[in-house]
Parts: C-alpha cells; sequence; structure tokens
C-alpha cells in the first residue's frame, strides 16, 4: 500500500497499516481494545465510512477495519476473487494471518452479505448488519444489471473513464443524495476521492460483475449465528423490507428499524446505530 496515496485528513490515516496476506495487498485500520470486530463496508465505499462509528466502539472493542480488496487503499493481488466467496474467505485468510480470532462482524450493505458468508467460515458470536444488501435484483433488472457490470468489468479503461464522468464534486452529491444520505461537506470529499480513483472505481466494478448472492439466501434458515439487522426507513438503495425479510428467515435474528435516515445510517447517525449494536453484543458477550 502506498500511504503517499491517501489523503493527510483521511480519517484515522494514522492508526491505517499495510498487511500482506495472500493473495491481496490490504488496508487494514486496527483500533481499539478488547473483544474483535471485524467491520466490512459496502461496496463503492472503504473503511472511511465508518469514521463517526468507530469512536464509539472502540473503547469496549477492538475494531479491525479492512478496505475490501480493490477498493479504497486495499489492493487486489487477484481480480478473480472480488465476489462474496473469495472476499469472506480472503478476510479469513487476513484474520489468520494477523492472529486474529473474530468474535463480530459487522458489515454495511454489501458488507452485511460478506460477514453472514464469514460466519460460515470462522465461529462467530454474532453478526451486525446495517442496510444489509440481503435481496436479489428483480425483473429484468435481475438479468440485465450482473451482466451489464460483467460487460463493464472487462471492458479497457471503462474504469478510468467513469472516474473521469463521475469524479466531480455535483455527481457524488447527487449519487449520495440518491441514497437517502446527503452527507456533511466531508463526507461528500471523502467519496470524492474514492470515485475519483480509477483503481477504486476498478475494483468495485469487479466486485459487482462477481456478485452472486443467491446461495447465500438460500442458506439463510441453516446460519444459526445470533445476528442483528439494522434498517433505515428513509434507504432509497436498500429498502427496509429487505433486512426485515432477510431477518424472518435467520432462526436467531433480531430486527430493528430507525424511523428516519438513509442507506449510510451509520455516517449521518451513528450513536443511534451504536445505541442499538452496543447493548445487543454485549447482552450475547454475557
Amino acid at each position: 500500500m502506498d500511504f503517499a496515496r491517501i489523503p493527510a485528513d483521511w480519517p484515522f490515516r494514522d492508526r491505517m497499516r499495510r498487511v500482506r496476506a495472500r493473495p491481496h495487498d490490504w488496508c487494514v485500520l486496527d483500533v481499539g481494545t478488547g473483544p474483535t470486530v471485524v467491520m466490512l463496508h459496502g461496496a463503492g465505499g472503504s473503511g472511511h465510512s465508518f469514521r463517526h462509528l468507530i469512536p464509539l466502539l472502540a473503547s469496549d472493542y477492538r475494531l479491525i477495519v479492512p478496505d475490501l480488496p480493490g477498493q479504497g487503499f486495499s489492493r487486489s493481488g487477484n481480480r478473480g476473487r472480488l465476489g462474496l466467496d473469495g472476499m469472506a474467505e480472503d478476510i479469513a485468510r487476513l484474520c489468520t494471518a494477523e492472529g486474529l480470532h473474530p468474535d463480530f462482524a459487522l458489515g454495511h450493505s454489501a458488507g452485511a452479505a460478506v460477514a453472514l458468508r464469514l460466519a460460515e467460515i470462522v465461529p462467530l458470536r454474532g453478526v451486525i448488519g446495517i442496510n444489509a444488501a440481503l435481496g436479489s435484483f428483480e425483473g429484468a433488472a435481475g438479468i440485465m444489471f450482473p451482466l451489464l457490470a460483467k460487460v463493464l468489468a472487462v471492458t479497457p479503461f471503462v474504469s478510468q473513464a467513469v472516474s473521469r464522468l463521475w469524479g466531480t464534486a455535483s455527481t457524488v452529491r447527487r449519487l449520495l443524495a440518491s441514497t437517502g444520505s446527503p452527507l456533511e461537506a466531508q463526507g461528500q470529499a471523502q467519496y470524492l476521492t474514492l470515485v475519483s480513483d480509477s483503481t477504486h472505481v476498478d475494483g468495485t466494478l469487479a466486485m459487482m460483475a462477481q456478485w452472486k448472492l443467491d446461495p447465500l439466501l438460500a442458506r439463510l434458515p441453516t446460519l444459526a449465528t445470533p445476528t442483528l439487522l439494522i434498517a433505515a426507513k428513509g434507504d432509497k438503495a436498500v429498502p427496509a423490507r429487505v433486512s426485515r425479510d432477510a431477518a424472518a428467515r435467520l432462526p436467531a435474528a433480531r430486527y430493528a428499524e430507525l424511523p428516519r435516515y438513509g442507506h449510510l445510517v451509520h455516517e449521518e447517525a451513528a450513536s443511534e446505530v451504536a445505541d442499538l449494536i452496543l447493548p445487543w453484543m454485549a447482552g450475547l458477550r454475557a
């Protein structure tokens, strides 16, 4: 990882470190003390998305926050392993390389699916999903979107074109607003940094192209790991009913819904999210 590429004011920059765990070159934030929580961001984001939540959890937990391979400041060593199964397996390998024995996994959006898949590989006390992307596309979108992602992911120079096209403050502002989470100016600037990075865009497109969720969804009734699914009523990207329906299919799930906010609720209202997470994890520890 080239630390020169990380902006000087990037959240927790001084606590990030480079970890080489096959096959990837990871950027990992390691902060706090206590039982270990692996925190996994969603597609197109990075560990920075937990910047407001981390201080609320770090006094009681050790937080391991990697950028997913190919995104943020982690570099992929195998572009064919950026789907759900490959990522979960490689995160488990990262934990082994670091001598970590996670107690919990917390994921936002697509990161919640990775967290549930990780729970099938590594024994965990619990999984937390925030606006979890645990639903399949419906109708024609279910066919066309994955196909389009695959085409884009293998088209030469498309990531550079996307970065140039979308890497403007006005576009990022519109994209965030479309999720129901407009964010403050600093948050918008951080996402602009990511969208302007063609390597990050390429990793995001590859993840979308390789995303296969149906096998995990079919196994939900067999996943016995205690799970807390938190949804925001104003989420325009992943409707709250997706988490509500998934919780109904999981044998040991609790569902909680915040009456407002959008897809990035953990960035908009970190204290309200922490108020749901901390007692739930404490109950499992007890």
